[in-house]
């Protein structure tokens, strides 16, 4: 049998000429509740975390807009919510999208058939997508980068609302969320993303480490993805939260938050990276032309 791609090491005919060497550390979910909010404060000031993306619609958004204005080296991008997680507009607008508690659901297949063949279904989708950047506008924070909750981005229509509606809110860069060991049938879907962001103009990463370590990027994933980091603009994303005795969603009922925290705060990672010799920032800082 074949050996498994090293999650870190992308194969070369999926990417495009190496750029110089560079690492974007993210945390997601930042506003989704305060444990999540002072765990990227601490990963920022006293690990290595250089950005977080922002849930304008979670519980805990205005405490994290709070602690992002007090760190302004912390870059903050939208992670825009359309599946499994709270909209931003009323139900009344967008009841097309919303399961029985008002909520975006978890059928995220169901959901993207809904999005490419019913128009008045994409008429609500835009319309939430466009009051999630305006929300994020009002916070007054520099929009580093958009991505979105669950890689929903990789929907062609979803992309393609976000580079449209994205564009009049200074949209410039996005995650391009490719990590090595992605499945075969993804890949064409990865491409059509890359080769539709290059078209529009917005800046991009050239792959991710964390998808297949979702909740469990401590500090052993993290030195094991650091040793054989690739070439390029590489993206390490993770879901740090200090502890608790609850946990954060339904799907997260199996991630170790508090060992993702301990990893972005470890001795041994900030010297594994400082070991690179990359250039460190957000999306904008180290894609900027």
């Amino acid at each position: 049998m074949a050996a498994k791609p090293r999650a870190a090491e992308p194969r070369a005919a999926d990417l495009p000429t190496p750029r110089p060497r560079a690492l974007i550390v993210t945390a997601d979910d930042f506003g989704l509740h305060p444990r999540v909010n002072l765990a990227v404060e601490r990963a920022h000031c006293d690990g290595v975390l250089t950005a977080t993306s922002l849930m304008v619609g979670a519980p805990a958004a205005s405490d994290a807009v709070a602690r992002a204005r007090a760190l302004p080296h912390l870059r903050v991008g939208l992670h825009l919510v359309l599946a499994d997680g709270d909209p931003v507009l009323p139900r009344a607008g967008i009841g097309a999208l919303l399961d029985e508690h008002g909520r975006f659901g978890s059928n995220m297949v169901r959901d993207g058939v809904r999005f490419f063949l019913l128009p008045h279904v994409r008429k609500q989708l835009a319309r939430e997508i466009r009051a999630q950047f305006e929300a994020f506008a009002k916070t007054g924070l520099t929009l580093d980068h958009v991505n979105t909750h669950k890689h929903f981005h990789l929907h062609p229509t979803v992309l393609g609302l976000i580079l449209e509606i994205g564009r009049e809110f200074g949209m410039k860069a996005m995650r391009l969320p490719f990590e090595a060991n992605a499945p075969l049938w993804l890949r064409p879907w990865v491409a059509q993303m890359r080769a539709r962001l290059d078209g529009a103009g917005v800046l991009h990463n050239d792959y991710v480490v964390g998808i297949d370590h979702s909740g469990r990027m401590d500090e052993a994933a993290w030195l094991a993805a650091l040793a054989c980091l690739a070439d390029g603009v590489g993206e390490i994303y993770c879901h740090p939260a200090v502890a608790g005795e609850r946990v954060l969603s339904r799907g997260m009922r199996e991630y170790r938050h508090a060992d993702e925290l301990q990893a972005l705060l470890s001795p041994n990672v900030a010297h594994a990276i400082r070991g690179l010799g990359a250039k460190l920032g957000g999306f904008t800082d180290v894609l900027s032309r």
